[in-house]
């Protein structure tokens, strides 16, 4: 339905335990582990509706995986490598330690009016080098892999379908 779907790379927070109104220094007691992302978006969907919901929330977007590590075995805060590929290119690389809005902080905003449940995901958002922004844009097609590295989380692959 849309010809404009890019890749966002992202870390991923796994909430381990219910969390509301939570302080920034108390976040990482609330996190279960860390995951792999890959934040499809379809930037035409974004740029004519009021809201983001059906831009970032399409069937086959947003894939997580392929597995969990436990927040024991990430150091605090995350200090990790991050890249996407599209059928082998690299498309962004960049660290998590470079994120504008840091993980305690994007959780203790979200858990003030909103609850936070036990497997809940937050996506903590993407590197530079996204599809819209690189000149001429890029955009996927039906049969593009997608891969998002998280080095010492995992590596997502993901086949572009139609």
């Amino acid at each position: 339905a849309t010809d404009k779907v890019q890749y966002e790379g992202e870390l991923v927070a796994v909430i381990g335990k219910r969390a509301r109104n939570v302080r920034e220094e108390d976040v990482a007691q609330y996190i279960f582990g860390y995951t792999c992302g890959n934040d499809v978006s379809a930037r035409e969907w974004q740029a004519g509706d009021l809201q983001w919901w059906r831009a970032k929330s399409s069937d086959t977007f947003t894939a997580v995986g392929p597995w969990i590590v436990t927040a024991d075995d990430v150091p605090a805060p995350p200090d990790l490598r991050i890249a996407s590929r599209v059928n082998g290119a690299a498309k962004q690389d960049s660290n998590t330690r470079h994120m504008y809005f840091k993980i305690p902080r994007i959780i203790a905003e979200l858990s003030y009016g909103l609850t936070l449940e036990p497997g809940d995901i937050i996506s903590t958002g993407t590197p530079a080098g996204v599809g819209h922004a690189r000149t001429p844009p890029e955009f996927m097609t039906a049969g593009d892999v997608l891969e998002t590295e998280v080095y010492g989380v995992g590596l997502l692959r993901n086949k572009i379908g139609k």
